[in-house]
């Protein structure tokens, strides 16, 4: 059995960035076991270590040199090595030379397709610690750092300047170079609590010398834990409740390696600024958790997580509150100032923003998009007058000093202006539930102004960036229309709306018929939603065959696209689906190879068999029965019971031949096919599906 060792890397630097830390850690921990695993060396368990100032690996049981190898090198068959009296060939004798041996020393195999000469290559597996620093430079090299730095005269590039590195296997060291940093058996604890250098004398003593005396928490994940409870229970403590941000989270953690809760807290008089401004700067300025009541409402304290176990943690809290409280003082400033002017008194000026140089200003915008929020809004059963007013208003927001300040209050500060100028609670929540969805898998607006509204924006921008030709190309995409295209599907087709897709991206067009430049931006547009769609249902595991067959009848909205995916989806579990598919794609194939005209009207008198009578009045049948549930949208119903047509089909196609030499005959049999493939394609083309 291989012998093996424990095998321990750490690399010291200056403070790693915060928010790139688990993910460097990720990286250069696959990176690593990656470079074990092509070096066939063997290991146990791998445990990952990343601090503001590490990054480490510990691994068990590593193999201390690579097994030993066979391998085997086939020069020319025998039959061409040797000449008729035995003497090796040239061939041979340079098939020798290459390998560094005589003819004679080379042996032979038996294969099935003949005899060849082989020469036995046996390797000694190379020492572990020979390959060890070149693992780690690759790891290191292929690191995500966007931006590599140099320090003093090195020539050494790395995310920061690097400071020491521990490399050990087993109690010895591997001795290498890297980074410019000879490898050592020395780590540095904590930078205030301890740092005096800590020595490693086996791998297995790191985590815990680390933690004590180093004052150090290697493990990101134990530490993340813990700062999850410690906000937690200072949060209970003072009769509150933590909303733990996941993101906030994991760069408090990449912040701290010895992660203390300090409590504080501000002026309640700060409360009344807009929560959302108040929560947005604690979080992206200061790294705060803030607290809310039992209601849920912002409480004026917040806990911050300090790097260091302060005998005087009462300066680390007054010292946070001096800090934040000019910020609060800003928010209250710039609440204050907005509160002097209306969002209406705001849609002048919004003439002298550009939204973009062909399409106009944000005033133009706005008006096309109240124009088409009305029409949106009369659709689905809203109040036209609120879409409209809604509309015009939406962008105000944009010119409050709030906003300017923190981009990211842009329509939950129209919300509360809209409030404080005594909008109605219907136009004050569109304002903000414009911006809905935000981001994949975001709640969409609920309001119906806010739904019109909402939706009013995206195809807007959709039809006058398409008319423009500026559509996205490859991973280009400035104006974010994807993400518009997937946010307005999910409003029609989660909240089933019953909007005709294609006349209201042409009203939309309308509004821009003199900057329109392409003449089938409809069109465009509509294809670009539709593939957008395709992705949303294979996310789903809807197969493409399936989708094809309801886009190919072109339903008139996405609530409607919506329930023929899922009425085919129950149709192709009947035990008739197969046959039935398979049947309406030859009908199809038929029917386009007929060079004739296909009559309209189907006459009985020119039906020449039984089979032709049956399935006609089968027809006849189903076409009356299915007539209510088409107008009740009930598709699944619908292809259910044109199942039962499967006896009739299969019976006329064995016992009918479509193309009669009388061409009366057949034309009405061609007819008669017509009308069954029509039926089907009420609902969807069911000849695409794939048995």
């Amino acid at each position: 059995m291989a012998e093996s060792a424990d095998l321990l890397f750490e690399l010291g630097t200056e403070e790693l960035p915060p928010v790139a830390l688990k993910k460097l850690s990720d990286s250069f921990t696959a990176s690593f076991v990656e470079g074990l695993q092509k070096a066939k060396l063997r290991h146990g368990a791998v445990k990952a270590f990343a601090t503001p100032r590490r990054l480490g690996l510990l691994i068990e049981g590593c193999e201390t040199a690579q097994p030993d190898s066979e391998t085997q090198r086939r020069g020319p068959a025998v039959q061409a090595a040797f000449d008729a009296d035995g003497n090796p060939s040239k061939a041979a004798e340079g098939f020798a030379r290459s390998c560094g041996t005589t003819v004679d020393q080379l042996d032979r195999l038996n294969t099935d397709k003949g005899e060849w000469l082989v020469y036995q290559i046996s390797e000694q597996g190379k020492p572990a610690v020979e390959l060890l620093p070149a693992i780690a430079e690759e790891a290191l090299n292929r690191l995500p750092i966007p931006k590599r730095m140099r320090w003093g005269s090195s020539e050494a590039q790395f995310v920061r300047p690097v400071q020491w590195m521990v490399f050990m296997l087993g109690e010895a060291v591997v001795p290498c170079r890297i980074l410019d940093t000879d490898a050592g058996n020395q780590t540095l604890g904590h930078r205030f609590h301890h740092p005096e250098a800590l020595t490693i004398k086996t791998p297995s003593q790191y985590p815990a010398i680390l933690e004590q005396p180093g004052y150090v928490l290697g493990d990101f994940a134990s530490r993340r834990e813990k700062i999850r409870q410690q906000v937690e229970q200072s949060a209970e403590a003072i009769g509150g409740k933590a909303e733990i941000d996941d993101a906030l989270l994991d760069e408090v953690t990449g912040l701290v390696e010895w992660p203390v809760p300090i409590t504080a807290g501000f002026e309640a008089r700060f409360l009344e600024v807009p929560h959302e401004a108040l929560i947005s700067t604690m979080k992206k300025n200061q790294k705060y958790f803030h607290l809310v009541d039992q209601q849920g409402n912002l409480m004026n304290h917040f806990i911050t997580i300090a790097n260091i176990d302060s005998p005087k943690p009462e300066l680390i809290k007054e010292g946070n509150e001096r800090v934040v409280r000019p910020r609060l003082s800003d928010a209250m400033f710039f609440w204050q100032q907005d509160g002097k002017h209306t969002l209406a008194n705001r849609i002048e000026s919004l003439k002298t923003v550009l939204f973009q140089q062909k399409l106009g200003t944000m005033y133009e915008k706005s008006v096309r998009v109240a124009t088409l929020a009305t029409h949106i809004a009369e659709q689905i059963g809203a109040d036209k007058a609120s879409a409209e007013k809604a509309g015009m208003l939406s962008r105000c927001d944009l010119m409050s000093e709030m906003v300017l300040e923190f981009p990211e209050m842009q329509g939950i500060m129209g919300r509360y202006l809209a409030k404080r100028d005594g909008e109605s609670d219907e136009i004050a929540a569109s304002l903000d539930e414009f911006y809905m969805p935000r981001f994949s898998g975001d709640r969409l607006p609920e309001t119906k102004t806010g739904i019109a509204l909402s939706l009013a924006e995206r195809l807007d921008t959709l039809v006058g960036i398409f008319g423009i030709g500026m559509k996205p190309t490859g991973d280009k995409d400035p104006f974010a229309l994807r993400r518009a295209a997937l946010g307005a599907l999910r409003i029609m087709r989660e909240h089933q709306l019953p909007l005709d897709i294609v006349p209201t991206l042409q009203i939309a067009a309308n509004s821009l018929a003199t900057q329109i430049t392409e003449t089938d931006t409809v069109e465009q547009v509509y294809g670009f939603m539709l593939e957008r769609l395709k992705g949303i249902y294979l996310d789903q595991q809807i197969p493409v065959d399936q989708f094809e067959a309801v886009a190919a009848t072109k339903p008139a909205s996405i609530a409607d696209f919506e329930r023929r995916i899922q009425a085919v989806t129950a149709f192709r579990t009947l035990p008739q689906a197969d046959a039935l598919a398979a049947a309406n794609k030859r009908i199809r194939n038929i029917l386009k190879k007929s060079d004739s005209k296909i009559p309209g009207e189907i006459q009985p008198e020119l039906f020449e068999s039984a089979q032709e009578q049956a399935l006609y009045d089968g027809i006849g049948e189903k076409a009356a029965a299915i007539s209510p549930l088409m107008r009740d949208f009930a598709y699944e119903e619908v292809l259910t019971s044109l199942a039962t047509l499967r006896e009739p089909v299969d019976e006329f196609f064995d016992q009918v031949m479509v193309m009669a030499e009388d061409p009366a005959v057949r034309s009405n049999r061609l007819a008669l096919l017509s009308r069954l493939s029509e039926l089907f394609l009420g609902v969807a083309d069911i000849s695409i599906l794939q048995s």
